[in-house]
């Protein structure tokens, strides 16, 4: 398979997955952990619009340190970075400065983190196989996720929050290191135009952030209410929907390279307004939640490489991949930092979480609209040489088709 002889994605990929394992993991976890710790739900949502509002603040310095350092630099520092805030999670007791402590360390992380990934894959991929590289992406994500998830609660339950939050922080820590084996990516001091060429990537991350707020957060959130707030039979849920997920990991991939991109838009949006609806129904009972979890892991196998294959495609074609990604996560940053002070709202006037969760149709519907119209415009992916970057082109040759 010839997607598989770009040896960068191969190492990005193996990055991801050993990241994978703490967002399966024990970071899967994080927010869920907060209500045991004694903070509220709209409290919760305060903290995590406090962290991306403080990701958008700082996420300036990126490009002028990218510009300095470069981006495998940067990204191996954010990674880094990225492990210390686990720790932090097992110091938080309700309100108060320990929750303050995390939220910034989280936004300093996160932030250097996510734009020098999506810059380095988006550039470093291959735009006629962009939809299968990122489905085997998911794939190896979906595939760790079945362990990860019952190892985690296992661990906080039978050692405690210090020690697995720890051990989650040492495997993030970890995936630093198939990152010193990539080439590095230079930035240039000038890219004109790149705000213009951003605009795609600025729209759909704001309107996923938007998503994120109440179709993940709000989700997980519920989830572990409806499951009776247990470690382990959350962990076990996690578990079942990433098995479901490892299924269909790479099958709607290979269909967008193939030149199926606006069958899979229609069939990504709308598997989502159906199994957001599903989990909305679904909060309060158990076993219908397990179901609704297990089915929304499939549906992200659509939707994130539909997406995604756009954004990373139009990323490419722009002056500059570092700047395009940042400005999309500044977007992200907005949209999703909206939706949870939106569902911090709802929660503190007691409106039920099944009502936070719809308020994602918002967001999935300006997504559809921007992700159908590239599709539109690019019906079939097909190699472009004029996506070549000869700045930043890798110390190594291209690998021979």
């Amino acid at each position: 398979m010839a997607y598989f002889r770009n040896n960068t994605v191969n190492l990005l990929n193996l990055h991801y997955g050993i990241h994978s394992i703490a967002f399966s993991g024990t970071g899967a976890f994080y927010i869920v952990y907060l209500l045991k710790a004694g903070v509220p739900v709209e409290g919760t949502f305060g903290a995590l619009a406090l962290i991306v509002m403080g990701r958008f603040i700082i996420r300036p310095i990126v490009v002028p340190l990218c510009v300095r350092f470069g981006v495998r630099a940067l990204l191996i520092t954010g990674t880094l970075l990225s492990a210390c805030q686990y720790p932090l999670v097992a110091r938080v007791h309700g309100l108060g400065w320990p929750l303050l402590e995390l939220c910034f360390v989280s936004s300093l992380g996160d932030a250097i983190y996510w734009s020098c990934y999506h810059a380095y894959f988006a550039r470093l991929g291959d735009t006629e196989d962009r939809g299968s590289q990122i489905g085997i992406r998911e794939a190896i994500a979906a595939i760790v996720g079945i362990a990860s998830p019952v190892a985690a609660s296992a661990a906080l339950v039978a050692f405690g929050p210090a020690i697995a939050f720890g051990a989650t922080a040492f495997v993030v820590a970890a995936a630093a290191v198939p990152i010193l084996f990539t080439p590095d990516m230079r930035v240039a001091r000038e890219a004109p135009g790149s705000f213009r060429a951003a605009r795609t990537g600025m729209l759909v991350f704001m309107a996923d952030g938007w998503v994120v707020a109440g179709y993940f957060f709000a989700w997980q959130i519920g989830l572990f209410i409806s499951l009776g707030e247990s470690f382990l039979a959350y962990g076990g849920a996690l578990a079942v929907a990433a098995f479901v997920g490892a299924i269909g990991g790479m099958l709607l991939g290979r269909h967008i390279d193939a030149g199926g991109g606006m069958r899979a838009v229609w069939l990504a949006f709308s598997s989502f307004f159906f199994v957001a609806a599903f989990r909305a129904i679904a909060l309060g009972h158990p076993a219908i939640a397990v179901v609704a979890n297990a089915v929304g892991s499939l549906q992200s196998c659509l939707y994130v490489p539909t997406i995604m294959t756009a954004v990373y495609n139009a990323a490419k074609r722009s002056p500059c991949t570092l700047r395009f990604h940042a400005l999309s996560e500044g977007g992200w940053d907005v949209g999703c930092a909206s939706g949870c002070l939106i569902v911090a709202l709802l929660t503190w006037l007691g409106v039920p979480l099944s009502v936070s969760i719809l308020t994602s149709f918002l967001g999935a519907a300006i997504s559809f609209g921007v992700v159908r119209r590239y599709y539109l415009e690019h019906p079939g992916l097909v190699p472009d040489s004029s996506l070549i970057d000869l700045e930043a082109a890798p110390a190594h040759p291209p690998p021979a088709e």
